[in-house]
């Protein structure tokens, strides 16, 4: 029994036809479109207000970001985020003023300092998701439960597959 290498299924794909660089297309196209309208900042502006939060449209990625991967460096999150460490670092500093979430040493190394949600932030990040699901809901609604499922599934093989082959070289 043969099995195939990463290295053959990605030459038997590349070679396919013409319908899998079409494919391909659509999918990028499909990215592309999602990041623009994740990026409108009235999209932002829209979801802080269905939640009844009042933080700057800027912080609340950082925020949602830290909920979610924390404890985080400032460098990871920046990374994460796609923005400068300087101004991450000035921003979570902001979200720390704020009583959001708070700093400490890492337990493997001391000279880094993460960024761990607090409860008052945890109640914000749980009140964006709250607004996000009312927000979703109308669309899902058209959705059966067996197509939800497999977005999430196959987003997240997608995502996870290009997180485990990229450098962050091979942009899709």
């Amino acid at each position: 029994m043969h099995i195939v290498t990463p290295a053959e299924a990605s030459r038997e794909f590349v070679q396919n036809t013409r319908t899998t660089k079409k494919k391909l297309r659509e999918l990028h196209g499909a990215m592309v479109d999602l990041m623009a309208l994740m990026n409108q900042p009235q999209r932002d502006q829209a979801l802080l207000a269905e939640a009844g939060v009042s933080l700057d449209r800027a912080l609340f990625p950082l925020l949602v970001g830290i909920e979610r991967y924390g404890p985080i460096g400032v460098v990871e999150l920046s990374e994460r985020a796609g923005r400068d460490y300087t101004t991450v670092s000035r921003q979570v500093a902001k979200l720390e003023s704020l009583g959001l979430i708070e700093r400490r040493p890492s337990p493997t190394d001391r000279r880094i300092h993460e960024a761990v949600i607090t409860d008052k932030g945890r109640q914000m990040t749980d009140a964006l998701d709250a607004a996000r699901q009312r927000i979703a809901a109308p669309i899902l609604a058209r959705w059966s439960e067996e197509d939800f499922s497999d977005l999430v599934r196959l987003m997240r093989r997608f995502v996870d597959d290009l997180m485990s082959t990229s450098s962050g070289t091979d942009r899709t």
